[in-house]
This record gives C-alpha cells, structure tokens and sequence, in this order.
C-alpha cells in the first residue's frame, strides 16, 4: 500500500509539473521527491532573489507559481515557456540561463512591491528525479527617518517623521536615557506602507532626546538626537581698530542686553526664538561693518554685512539682516518704503534643531516694498 500511494503521487505529479498535456516527464519508477522551505527578505522597490536548486539531468521542466496558482515562470523543451505568464509579473521575472544545467533553477524578482509578499513554489524536475522548492517571500520598507524641531505659540517639540516603513515598527523615546511616552502621533498607510510622525514635547530644555526608530523585519533600528546647546547671540559694529556691542541674548538665561538707545528686541519673536534687533532713526554715522556673532560650545559663526547710508529726503529705510543660528548662515534683506521717519532694522531670527539648520531671507512683503520704491541706500552682504 505504501508502494501504491507513492507511485499514484508521482503520476499525479507529472503532468502538473509539465505544464502542457502533451509533455511528461519519462513515467518509469523514480526516487521519492524532496521538498524544502526557504525565507528570503526583501526590499521594497529592490530586486530579490528566490532560490531553488537541483539535481540536473535530461528533460529539465521547471515551473515557478505563487500561493495563489499564478504563473512567475515556466521552461521546458530547452526554452522559455511564458504563455501562462501573470501579466503583473512580466518583465519582473528571469532564470538565469546559464546555470540551469548546472542544477540552478532560481528566479530573479525585481522592483519588489508590498504585494509581492507571499509564498512561492518553484517545481522543478528531470527525466529521473523532481523537488519542489517553497519560499516565504517578506518585503520590508524603511525610508530614513528624520528628526525635525517645531514651535507651536510658545511650546517646543520634537517630532521623528519616517514617511515609508513597513511592517508597523517599533517607536521609543529617551529624555536623558530615561524611556518616556510620546505625546502624538500621526500615521498614514499607502499601498501597505506607513507614514508615520511621532512627537514628545519639549519639557527640559537643557536635557538629551533621543528617538529609535525599528523595523523588526530588515532587522534595522535608525536613532536621532537632540540637545539644546546654550548659545549667545551677539551683534556689535566693527570700527577700524575697534569694535563696539550694540546687543547681545543669552539663551541659558533669555536675557537681553542693549547699549544703544536706538535700539531694542521684540519679546514675541524671541519666545518664537526668532531674534530681531531694530534700530531706529538712522542716520549717516551708523554707515559701516555689522557682525553678528553666535556662539556655542560647538560652534561659533561670524557674518560680516557691510552698510552705506546716503541722504534722502523723500525716503525712510528699513534694512532687514536675518541669521538663522541653526543653519550657520545669514542674508541681508533690504526695504524701502516712503515716509517721513529713517529708521533701520536688524534682525537675527533663529530655528534651533539638532539635524536640520535653515536660513531664510526676508518676507515676501519686505521685498515687494524694495522693488516697488527707488533705492536710496545700497546694501552690500558677506558671509
């Protein structure tokens, strides 16, 4: 009986493995079959492949299907048979040719998709002998995550943005190496995939954040870190052989320091830790070399904006010097705008994050105010 049962398998197996009626493998007694399970990870948008190997002989069939009974791949009569193919898997598929006589019948899957995801069985047979080869195919997906700084009114946050990851990963946060909870955190699937957005509030502003990021599948863990660095803002006038401050922010303490009369800081933009620095009542006297200074334990950048102030009694100037401390640079913004008062503005607004440093010029507005009014002073910046 155990005889009959084995021999009825391998007749029912040959014309399945064939894939035409009027193909067979050679139908004298044959060694039991072998079947083995492999699990091969991939990567989304990447190429794969799936492993099968045999023992070679006369009469190769091999045949290539998914759990669902479709066709990857098919060659028999020393060629490629591909008229059952899947459509979804045309041109994403291939043996590799050359090595098929030499007991290789794996396939080559490429621009994997999260769809692709499941089990496959490759049949592959001889005039003597046949195996069935099944592998788990699992795709993963992980786009590096940021980690990027936010203000909202007057609270600060870190949020850890992964815009494609899948399966679901594994999210912490450490202030100080100490585990916390996120406060929020927002997701969004496409095509299987995860976009996710996980914040914490900042509540200690001297203290170490960490994010880890784990995709249990790639067997891959991303980790961002922020710390608030103390850091002094300073802006002085450079003279020939001298250099006198006009203004300086201590960010440990928030205090202001102005030693001009002219001058003064707008509170508001500073809790959005944007410093701006007006000056008013211009005159020709405040022509000249402005340096404004940022400085912190890792860090110090100088920039240099060069003034010249020329009479005219039609027209006011405002002049605009953001500097942003986080990205370690600064631009010069000028506008005009008709009045009877001269005053001047400088500003050096400041976006604190850890990985990301960014500068901006001056607004939309400022520069239609330049370009729809005449020019009476000239503004050269270096940096």
């Amino acid at each position: 009986m155990k005889a009959q049962a084995v021999l009825s398998f391998f007749f029912t197996l040959i014309p399945s493995l064939c894939g035409s009626q009027d193909t067979f493998f050679l139908a004298s007694f044959s060694p039991l079959s072998t079947m083995s399970e492999q699990v091969v990870i991939g990567r989304l948008d990447e190429d794969v492949i799936l492993p099968c190997s045999f023992e070679s002989g006369p009469d190769i069939v091999i045949h290539w299907k998914n759990q669902d009974n479709y066709y990857l791949y098919s060659y028999y009569k020393e060629s490629d048979q591909l008229e059952k193919q899947d459509p979804k898997f045309i041109n994403r598929t291939s043996l590799f040719h050359g090595q098929i006589h030499n007991g290789n019948a794996s396939l080559s899957f490429r621009r994997l998709s999260l769809q692709d995801e499941g089990i496959y069985v490759c049949y592959v047979g001889t005039s003597s002998r046949k195996k069935i080869n099944k592998v788990v195919l699992k795709v993963g997906a992980f786009v590096t995550p940021v980690m990027k700084y936010e203000k909202k009114n007057t609270n600060s946050f870190l949020i850890c943005n992964v815009l494609s990851v899948y399966p679901y990963p594994i999210i912490t946060w450490k202030v100080d190496d100490t585990p916390i909870s996120e406060n929020s955190v927002e997701e969004v699937e496409s095509l299987g995939a995860f976009c996710i957005n996980s914040g914490v509030n900042i509540t200690r502003s001297n203290s170490s954040y960490q994010c880890a990021i784990e995709n249990t599948l790639l067997k891959q863990t991303w980790r961002g870190k922020w710390t608030m660095k103390d850091f002094v803002v300073t802006w002085s006038k450079v003279g020939s052989e001298t250099s006198s401050v006009l203004a300086y922010f201590l960010n440990s303490s928030q205090k202001t320091v102005v030693n001009e009369p002219r001058l003064s800081w707008n509170k508001e933009l500073i809790n959005r830790h944007n410093f701006s620095l007006t000056l008013k009542d211009l005159s020709l006297s405040d022509s000249g070399e402005y340096l404004c200074n940022i400085s912190s334990s890792n860090y110090t950048l100088l920039t240099i904006q060069t003034l010249h102030v020329e009479v005219d009694q039609r027209t006011v100037v405002r002049i605009i010097l953001p500097i942003l401390v986080a990205v370690l640079a600064a631009t010069l913004v000028l506008s005009v705008v008709t009045s009877k008062l001269r005053r001047c503005i400088c500003s050096c607004p400041e976006e604190h994050s850890t990985n990301q440093r960014s500068c901006n010029a001056g607004t939309a507005e400022e520069t239609r105010a330049l370009s729809d009014h005449p020019a009476s002073i000239r503004n050269e910046g270096r940096s």
